[in-house]
């Protein structure tokens, strides 16, 4: 029996100014190919969570139909990105002795200590999105990847756990649920980004991957090729177009059309002006903006946001061991002057990145918009195969193990919410 069976993998992000369903296929020789995607404008969502149940499941709706035409599939289930500034994260660590007479690492001390390690107390309102495996350490010696048939008397994992409130998590499943669409899974966000972006070398290595989008700014970082900090951050696009029109005294179309086809936030736009001439509009009289002024409003905002995620990360002690760099995705990723103004935030190496490609449509890879939803895909292959192998692996615990290597653990069982 194939390991892979060729079968469709749907990823839907919910994003404040957009909603998109990315399909991929994966085909009987393991390979995954994107097939298309649909994507509407956003409406009933603020800050990346759900506010008008009924004008989300509409926009919801007319991506995914957009996405089906397309690609001339019928999508049954999804997996869906969840972020917003209710998700915490932080990491605990198990510790059980080693079971053995003759103190080997033995599958049910690996069951034993994930267990131990899971066993954590969160905000009684809050359920956890996902435990994922960092390291596990034998008799105090870090970094053991494989502990099984090592030698020792006490057993060690540390594991990275996200949680969030339960309520609104609910309220995106059940959104979906009302298409008469199956939740797969749910999906931190910036995980589902990093699944797209990072190869495996540069999440051994150090890598912060940052995504900026309308409504949020979520970020993740990987040392030694585990998760070692997730965050987010309400603050993205969003309110840079806010600044301008408050700053400029524009309307928020007017705003957002100006930081779109004049905006950049270099040093250079900033100090070097021209006269930007708007057209009168009902409503909206003819005038003219210097553009030095939008760009240092701009530029502002976009400082004051990779400030908040260095600030975190510079608390957390984890910015000497990232030596790839910062990996910038998102929509507003394609602000110019994005890249010049990272390097002065963080002083490392920084990339404009967008998802690696495998095969299918060359378009939806090239955008970093869509960095999130392949990133879903590429999790959902994975936790697919996964569940395929342990079904089908007498050995079902060391599937497991396996799976929490790649980084992929589980995330809480959908079924059980309703």
């Amino acid at each position: 029996m194939s390991r892979y069976r060729e079968q469709i993998i749907v990823g839907l992000e919910i994003g404040t100014t957009k909603i998109c369903a990315v399909i991929g296929e994966v085909r009987n020789d393991g390979t995954l190919q994107i097939l298309g995607i649909g994507k509407a404008d956003s409406c009933g969502v603020r800050k990346g969570e759900i506010v008008d149940f009924d004008n989300a499941s509409k926009c919801i709706y007319d991506a995914l139909n957009q996405a089906e035409q397309l690609c001339d599939v019928t999508i049954e289930e999804v997996f869906v990105a969840v972020t917003g500034s209710h998700i915490q994260s932080f990491s605990n660590r198990g510790s059980v002795p080693i079971s053995g007479e003759d103190r080997e690492v033995s599958e049910d001390d690996i069951d034993e200590v994930m267990k131990n390690a899971k066993s954590v107390s969160t905000p009684p309102d809050h359920t956890i999105i996902h435990s994922i495996l960092e390291h596990y350490y034998i008799d105090g010696k870090a970094g053991i990847k494989n502990p099984i048939g090592q030698l020792g008397t006490v057993l060690e994992a540390n594991y990275h756990i996200v949680h969030g409130k339960e309520l609104r998590i609910k309220n995106t499943i059940k959104c979906v649920k009302s298409l008469d669409i199956k939740v797969d899974d749910v999906v931190l966000s910036s995980l589902a980004s990093a699944q797209a972006i990072l190869k495996s070398e540069e999440k051994e290595q150090g890598a912060i991957v940052i995504d900026i989008g309308g409504g949020t700014t979520d970020y993740i970082v990987y040392s030694e090729g585990a998760v070692r900090h997730t965050g987010t951050f309400a603050v993205g696009g969003d309110h840079v177009t806010n600044d301008v029109s408050i700053g400029l005294k524009l309307p928020l179309r007017q705003a957002e059309k100006m930081k779109v086809e004049h905006g950049s936030i270099s040093r250079r736009s900033v100090a070097v002006s021209r006269t930007i001439h708007l057209k009168g509009e009902v409503g909206f009289a003819e005038r003219e903006v210097e553009s030095s002024q939008l760009c240092a409003i701009m530029r502002d905002r976009m400082e004051e946001t990779l400030q908040l995620v260095y600030k975190d990360l510079k608390k957390q002690g984890l910015l000497p061991f990232v030596r790839c760099g910062v990996f910038l995705t998102g929509g507003c990723s394609r602000t110019p002057g994005l890249v010049e103004l990272a390097d002065e935030v963080f002083g490392m190496p920084i990339h404009l990145t967008t998802a690696q490609k495998s095969g299918g449509v060359v378009q939806v890879y090239e955008n970093p918009e869509y960095s999130t939803a392949i990133g879903l895909i590429n999790y959902g292959k994975k936790l697919l195969n996964e569940r395929d192998l342990d079904q089908h692996q007498p050995m079902g615990r060391i599937g497991r193990w396996v799976f929490d290597m790649l980084q992929t653990a589980k995330s809480f069982v959908v079924s059980i919410l309703f």
